[in-house]
This record gives structure tokens, C-alpha cells and sequence, in this order.
């Protein structure tokens, strides 16, 4: 029983410990004694909680475990072991439904939990589902069939213990070196860490021992979509289609890529033949939503998520996907089904948190702004349960920024790099306009727009020494060291990979908005490339990003205080930045743009040395696909009543003022 976290005290660690000790021996009553006084130092240890109510069912106190167990779900929403105990309890007390439902959400949270697939299978055919029963058969033999150290390793990989996992799983391997689902999960592993070239080459690897493995193939071209290999991973799903034709997963792992290298016929095609022959599958509706958005066609988009809907109606992410349209009206009665879904108990964790979000945009258009907030703090909180941001890493991450990136260091590289002026970066937060100036610059007839590239952090992650997880990074010391030579390579290296996403014009935009933190790198590889800082009052920006539940990455946002603190620390390394490399930077402030859009585009044009064109004013009439969640907003001209619209929730803003502090008040000043 692994009980004991990195919170928990070292006191209550080892009364816990003892506690546990005791219900290996039968003796529950006497665990549940020690756990309790844990409990009275701290009410919310959620070690203790969850071994109390393991000896409340031992002493046959389900209704009290329960009680026990909604306590420690409030406060660990993620908790696998807690849904899994909740559905021993419900079948204690014979309510059969909700114990299914309960051992459903624990193997969702955490697929190596054997227990509840037995449950499982036992309650699906006890109900008369032979199907799900067959596939919880299928879950279970595939883990009796698994060594226990990568049973044990897939436990923790889903409980977010991604440092023991990776040791455990290592030294499994060191020992059976050629076994390929040990490989699959270190690949997975790495993916969670953005290791992405160890996972690529673990999961090659994996390929020459087991070239007809076709669940390694299909990881395979996950990661290489990752690392926006698309072109490879477009042909690797190929082949998965021809080794197994008509098989719905490998079809839409060929649609996805089409859809990746921008053949949007063939992608839009093969989604139409899977709902053809699989209708009753409510992922490929909504991936068909996001490929009409992508195009432009809003009102398919629209039905395709309602596709979703009528097959799986508490499906939170096709309700999401209808909320970030943004400009999508939400009926009554599809109000009234998403608050329905939400409050119901055994919803999976994911899909609440996508309605919850989706529940606190329908609310806020209707100006019911307190229930909004209210959805949007809890959907935040249940996101931020699950990703487990660290803001202290990210601090010291951009402090080393400023103390490695200093003027001697950009003074001893002036020179070096790759020349070329083709690159042109627009950085900053997510929500601060930058999709805009991105559509706006695009619509010149010398600049391609792309989308948010990798490449620079792709670069940044190999410099930072191909880590195992948890070991220090070498990135961005190792700056001081790289010859002028290598400097001049990955600039060669940055154009070239990057040209698979142009259409021949003589720039481009690369609009990865966590660039901002390698400005320094982009610097000494690329010195003549262009940078533009999209920037926005802070509360708006910030709360922007709060109501914005993302597809992945900004994990930052998931809390007033952890994104204010994040805005604050973003200002700073880009006045480092000022101070370190003047003038190289354009500052862009989203309200100068939408109060005088004509301005600002020839203050941009200036900087970037391109002649004025009226097709920049005209941005929204472009056709051009567009992925980010602002896609349907930039095809409209400019418009004003988007730059206050936080002071609507200033009353429950406190912590995120409080946490911008300086940054906000630098802000009021100029």
C-alpha cells in the first residue's frame, strides 16, 4: 500500500506507516485509532483520510467511509484509490450502479487498478453488458499478464509519481532490456516530461525488436506528431491503415496526420467514413468539430460537436469545444444539461472539468458573472489537482535565464548565428493577442503564417543534455560553452526544419508564445530575426487564461495566484531582456491595436522593414486555417468590448491583484 506522500508530515508519515502496519495485521480498529489522531493535527491529510476509510470498511462502517471518502475526493479530486475504495463501500451496502460507476472513474484516473477491473467485469456481466464485461477482461489479463514492477510502474505514472516510476521502470529494463512494453511505458514517461527525442528513439527501438506491434506504432506516430514530424508520422499511420484496414483507431490516426500536413479533404473524408460505419464513437464527431474550426466552417463545427453530444451526453470536452468557439450561444435546455452532467457524482474527472469551464463561459454570456466564477474556479481547481504545477521550478527556471543571459554573453557572440531574416517571432502569455497579430501579419503578401512551432523548444530541450527525469539540466549554463560554429548550425538547423510548415513566402511566424523565455537563445542562433512582445493588461490577460482550459501545456493557469505570479515573472525576464538586448524586441500592447488598428500595423510593418498593405487591415477576410482557441474571433473585424470584460469579476480577483503586484501597478503607471 503506497499511503505515504511527499505533504504529509514525517510525524503523520510514520503514524501512518504504523496505522497501515496494524490493518496488514486485522487489526482495523486499532489503525483507524492511530489514523484518527492524525487527522485532529491536521484534518486534511489525505493519507490519513483514505487509510481511515479502508479501516471503516474493514469494520464494516461503509455509510462512514463514504462520508470519509467525499472528504478526501474534495480535496484530491484525482485519486484513483479513493474511487476504487468508494465502489467496495457501494457494494457493501448492494447499490450496484453506483459502485460500477465508482470503479469506472478509478480505472479512468488509473488503468493499473487491478482490483477494480475484476469489480468490473464481475458488475457489467451481473448487468447485463457483455461487452464492457469482455473489455474489462481484456484490461485485466493484460495486467495479470504484465510483471509486477510495470503494473507498479503504470500505478504511479497515473498518479503523477513520474520520478520513482522512471527509476523503477529503468532498472526494470536494465534487467529485460529488450522488453517492449517496459520500453513503451519509459517512451511514455518521457512524453509526460517532454522528453520527446528519448521517447522517439525508445519507441524505434522497441519497433526493430517488434516491427508487427501495432500499439507500439501507433505510440510511435503519437510522438512523432509530438515533435511535429509530420510528414514521418503521416507515413507511419500509412502503413498502420494498410496493416489493418477498416480498423477505426488507425484510421483516425491517419486522418489526424493529413489533417497535421494540411490536406484537409483527405482528413475531413476519412472522418465522414468512420462516423459512416462507427457512428456511436463520440471522439472521432468532435475531432471532425476541430478539423471544420480549423477551416472555418463554424457551423458544421457546431453540429459535429453536437454529434458528439447526442452520442455521449456527458462528454465534457465536445461541450468545451462548443464553449471556445466563443461566439456560440448556449440554449436553455443545453444549460440545463450541463449543469445535469456536472453534478452527477460518478462523472469522470476530465469530462467535469471540461463542463465546468464550458458551464462558466455559457454563465459569464449571460452575465451571470458570481455562478460563473464559481465554475471556473472549480474547473480550475480540479485541472490544477491533475497537473501538479510547480511555480517555484518555474521560477528558478527564468532566474537562470537572467543570470546565464547577460550583455557579455550576447557582446562575446556578436556575429555568430545563422543570418537569415526569415523568422519572425511573436511571444508572450497565451490570451494576450497574439493571435490577432498573428492573422494581421499574415495577411501581408510577404509573411507566412504557420502556427505555434516546437522548434525552439525542441532546441532548448536538447541543450538541457537528453536528462533522465530529475536530473539538473544543462540548459541555459551550457549557453556559455556552445563555439560560434554549433551556434551557426542550429540556426541553419531552426530554418531548415521549419520550412515543411511555409508556402514560399519571404517570412514566416513562429507564434510560440513560451518563447519568451529563450529570447536569448533566439538571439545568438538567429541575431537578424524579428521579435514581437504581444502583451496585455495584466487582469485581462490573466483572467483571460484562467477561463481558458488548454489542450496542453500552461499549466500556470490553473489558478489566480499561480498565473499572476507567472505574468509577474514574465515582465521581469523581459525587462531583462530590454536591458540586455535594447531595441530588440517590439513591444505590442493588445489595446493599441484594437483603439487604432491602423497605427499599430504601420508601427509593426516599420519595425519588421515591410511595406504597408491594406490586407493587414482586412486580416479578418483571410481564409487561412487557424488551430488556437481564438480561430473564430480573428475572422471578424477588431472590436472593443473584449478589453474590460474582467472587470465584470473584479469582486473575485483579489489573489490574482495580489499575486501581479509590481507588474500591476507598473502597468497602471504608464
Amino acid at each position: 500500500m503506497g499511503f505515504v506522500s511527499a505533504s504529509t508530515t514525517t510525524e503523520s508519515a510514520a503514524s501512518v506507516e504504523q496505522a497501515t502496519g496494524l490493518l496488514r495485521q486485522g487489526r482495523p480498529d486499532q489503525a483507524a485509532a492511530v489514523v484518527q489522531r492524525v487527522l485532529e493535527r491536521d484534518a486534511d491529510d489525505t493519507e490519513a483520510l483514505y487509510l481511515l476509510a479502508v479501516c471503516q470498511r474493514y469494520l464494516k462502517q461503509p455509510g462512514e467511509a463514504l462520508a470519509t471518502l467525499v472528504r478526501l475526493q474534495g480535496l484530491r479530486p484525482a485519486y484513483a484509490r479513493a474511487f476504487q475504495e468508494a465502489g467496495h463501500n457501494y457494494l457493501a451496502l448492494e447499490l450496484i450502479e453506483d459502485a460500477r460507476a465508482a470503479y469506472r472513474q478509478a480505472v479512468a484516473l488509473n488503468p493499473a487498478l487491478l482490483a477494480s477491473w475484476r469489480r468490473l467485469r464481475e458488475l457489467d456481466f451481473r448487468l447485463g453488458d457483455p461487452e464492457a464485461a469482455q473489455g474489462a477482461t481484456e484490461q485485466m489479463e493484460r495486467l495479470e499478464n504484465l510483471p509486477r514492477e510495470l503494473v507498479s510502474v503504470i500505478s504511479m505514472l497515473h498518479e503523477g509519481r513520474l520520478y520513482p516510476a522512471e527509476r523503477l521502470c529503468r532498472a526494470f529494463l536494465r534487467e529485460h532490456p529488450r522488453h517492449v512494453e517496459g520500453m513503451r511505458l519509459l517512451a511514455e514517461l518521457g512524453v509526460r516530461l517532454q522528453v520527446l527525442d528519448d521517447a522517439e528513439f525508445l519507441l524505434e527501438s522497441a519497433l526493430e525488436f517488434e516491427p508487427d506491434n501495432l500499439a507500439v506504432r501507433l505510440d510511435y506516430v503519437n510522438v512523432l506528431h509530438k515533435r511535429q514530424k509530420y510528414a514521418q508520422a503521416l507515413e507511419q499511420a500509412t502503413d498502420l491503415r494498410r496493416r489493418s484496414p477498416g480498423q477505426p483507431t488507425f484510421e483516425l490516426a491517419y486522418a489526424n496526420e493529413s489533417l497535421a500536413v494540411g490536406d484537409y479533404e483527405t482528413a475531413l473524408s476519412v472522418y465522414d467514413d468512420v462516423i459512416a460505419v462507427h457512428p456511436q464513437l463520440p471522439g472521432t464527431h468532435l475531432v471532425r468539430g476541430h478539423a471544420l474550426k480549423t477551416v472555418g466552417r463554424f457551423e458544421d463545427a457546431v453540429e459535429a460537436y453536437r454529434g458528439a453530444i447526442r452520442v455521449r451526453p456527458d462528454f465534457g470536452d465536445a461541450w468545451w469545444s462548443l464553449a471556445n468557439l466563443k461566439t456560440y450561444a448556449f440554449e436553455d435546455s443545453e444549460l440545463r444539461d450541463m449543469r445535469r452532467q456536472e453534478s452527477r457524482p460518478e462523472i469522470r474527472l476530465d469530462d467535469r472539468y471540461h463542463l465546468c469551464f464550458a458551464l462558466g463561459k455559457a454563465l459569464e454570456d449571460r452575465k451571470s458573472f458570481e455562478e460563473s466564477f464559481a465554475y471556473y474556479e472549480r474547473g480550475n481547481a480540479l485541472k490544477q489537482e491533475e497537473t501538479r504545477y510547480d511555480p517555484d521550478q518555474t521560477d528558478e527556471d527564468l532566474a537562470a535565464q537572467r543570470r546565464v543571459c547577460k550583455a557579455d554573453l550576447f557582446t562575446q557572440h556578436s556575429g555568430s548565428g545563422c543570418r537569415a531574416r526569415d523568422p519572425l517571432f511573436i511571444v508572450g502569455l497565451p490570451r494576450a493577442g497574439s493571435t490577432l497579430l498573428e492573422q494581421i501579419l499574415a495577411s501581408h503578401s510577404q509573411v507566412d503564417g504557420t502556427m505555434e512551432l516546437p522548434n525552439i523548444l525542441a532546441l532548448v530541450h536538447r541543450l538541457s543534455g537528453r536528462l533522465r527525469i530529475g536530473e539538473k539540466s544543462h540548459y541555459p549554463a551550457i549557453l556559455e560553452e556552445i563555439d560560434p560554429d554549433r551556434l551557426r548550425q542550429f540556426g541553419e538547423k531552426y530554418i531548415e526544419d521549419t520550412r515543411i510548415y511555409r508556402s514560399g513566402a519571404p517570412f514566416f511566424i513562429d507564434k510560440m508564445p513560451n518563447n519568451f523565455r529563450h529570447i536569448g537563445l533566439i538571439h545568438l542562433i538567429l541575431p537578424n530575426a524579428r521579435i514581437i512582445d504581444a502583451r496585455r493588461h495584466p487582469m485581462a490577460c490573466c483572467f483571460s487564461g484562467f477561463k481558458q482550459l488548454f489542450a496542453q501545456g500552461q499549466e500556470f493557469t490553473y489558478g489566480l495566484e499561480e498565473i499572476g505570479r507567472y505574468y509577474r515573472s514574465y515582465v521581469e525576464l523581459m525587462a531583462h531582456w530590454d536591458r540586455v538586448l535594447p531595441g530588440r524586441v517590439l513591444r505590442v500592447r493588445y489595446e493599441d491595436v484594437v483603439d487604432d488598428l491602423e497605427a499599430q500595423v504601420r508601427r509593426i510593418l516599420d519595425y519588421l522593414g515591410l511595406p504597408f498593405e491594406e490586407n493587414c487591415i482586412r486580416f479578418h477576410q483571410s481564409d487561412r486555417p487557424v488551430r488556437t482557441p481564438s480561430s473564430e474571433q480573428v475572422r471578424q473585424p477588431i472590436y472593443t468590448s473584449g478589453k474590460a470584460q474582467w472587470r465584470h469579476f473584479e469582486p473575485f480577483l483579489g489573489p490574482l491583484e495580489r499575486a501581479l503586484g509590481p507588474a500591476l501597478a507598473e502597468w497602471d503607471r504608464s
